[in-house]
């Protein structure tokens, strides 16, 4: 039988009993989150004491310049990483593969993308639970939106806010309520943009547009196609 699994089981273990809290804050948009030191602390006596070794390798890398608001330039990393979770006592291994996304002004965005990718990847291979930079969590950018509509396949689905966790739903109607009032305000093109910079991902994303009436969600698609136009 292979050790990995045994090993991988044993950290979930340990962590199913105490999880790894959301104890540091976004403070541009005021929610929490996990910070990599935070999963460091937290996972470095528990793997050697599984006699298991998380070895990263590096598929590819994407590198953007984004503007933001205000003009500066900010760098968006996109990486592909394979990381091999490697029991010690018979060399067994599985290999998990994840996407890590992050941005900043000068050069520590890789690093922070190397970061959001191995956090991801040991939450969801562990199933840590939440009890209560190098992170990309930690600071919101404020980006220039690119001249695009709103991609399609973002529309109101059932049961999308019933999928994110108690956090991420409180998250996502502070946001809602944040773009209803810009579009009430005649700014849908600022509400695109703020949607654009909340770094949301796919089914948050969904989530999101399950919380905006008709009206809202037609002034938001309209303008998009006029930036575009």
């Amino acid at each position: 039988m292979n050790e990995i699994y045994k090993a991988i089981t044993l950290v979930a273990l340990d962590l199913s009993r105490e999880g790894i809290g959301k104890d540091r804050k976004n403070m541009q948009q005021g929610y929490s989150f996990r910070g990599i030191d935070d999963m460091y602390n937290a996972l470095a006596p528990l793997l050697a004491r599984a006699g298991l070794c998380i070895l990263p390798r590096v598929l590819s890398r994407e590198c953007v310049e984004r503007t933001t608001t205000k003009g500066a330039v900010l760098f968006y990393v996109t990486v592909d990483v394979e990381f091999d979770f490697v029991a010690a006592s018979d060399g067994s291994r599985h290999t998990v593969k994840v996407f890590g996304e992050a941005m900043d002004s000068a050069d520590k965005a890789t690093n922070k993308a190397m970061s959001a990718a191995y956090k991801y990847a040991c939450m969801q291979a562990f199933c840590i639970p939440t009890e209560g930079d190098n992170d990309s969590d930690a600071t919101t950018h404020e980006v220039k939106a690119a001249a695009r509509p709103l991609p399609a396949a973002h529309k109101p689905v059932d049961g999308a806010m019933e999928s994110l966790s108690a956090d991420d739903q409180a998250h996502i109607r502070g946001l809602a309520i944040e773009v209803i009032a810009m579009v009430a305000d005649n700014d849908p093109i600022g509400a695109n943009q703020f949607i654009a910079e909340a770094g949301l991902v796919a089914d948050e994303k969904v989530a999101l547009w399950s919380q905006l009436d008709s009206k809202v969600r037609s002034a938001l698609k309209k303008a998009a196609a006029a930036e575009v136009a």
